[in-house]
């Protein structure tokens, strides 16, 4: 399998949420929740929504998991934009705490992984990006966003996307032989 790019021009990551709030709800929803919680493509695609909504509807502050490739339990917190894609998605529908978060408009199955790849072709490809782009896309963006738009430490981003070493992280979020030219081109001590 190749690897695939994280979209690095947060204007890009506005069109694309832009326009998929105007034309599909679950699209929206599901980037939204892609980029924010930095899960693997199977584990977004499991989340249920009993994961997200309490007995009475509400919406909760967190959600825990179970890596389905690590077999590891996750605490994940439910941000402000998360919660108002949520509510834009589930507004004036019936929610079942037992279905899939993200089912197929026809069939409604479980999204699977090639729909969700497709999906993500589509989106990045209608915004302009080139690139190669997949599910891992979602979860590298996260990675990439909070090191060098919002300039996080490297470590506090290893630990978020639960990688074993620093050198995992730095070629998953991209950074590139021409970003440490431009560092060093900058930082003059």
């Amino acid at each position: 399998m190749k690897a695939v790019d994280p979209i690095k021009d947060i204007q890009k990551i506005r069109e694309i949420n832009q326009k998929l709030r105007a034309t599909n709800s679950r699209d929206y929803l599901l980037f939204t929740m892609g980029i924010n919680l930095a899960l693997r493509a199977s584990d977004l695609l499991a989340l249920k929504v009993g994961d997200v909504f309490d007995e009475r509807g509400e919406i909760v502050r967190y959600i825990w998991i179970k890596e389905k490739k690590t077999g590891k339990e996750k605490k994940l917190f439910l941000n402000s934009v998360i919660e108002e894609a949520l509510l834009f998605h589930f507004r004036n529908k019936k929610v079942w705490r037992d279905n899939f978060l993200f089912t197929a408009k026809r069939s409604g199955e479980q999204l699977d992984r090639q729909a969700l790849w497709e999906l993500i072709k589509k989106w990045t490809k209608s915004v302009g990006l080139k690139g190669r782009y997949g599910t891992h896309s979602l979860r590298k963006t996260w990675g990439y966003m909070a090191r060098v738009v919002h300039h996080k430490d490297l470590p506090q981003v290893m630990e978020k996307l639960g990688h074993s070493n620093q050198e995992i992280t730095k070629r998953y979020i991209g950074i590139t032989r021409e970003e440490i030219n431009e560092l060093e081109r900058e930082v003059c001590i």
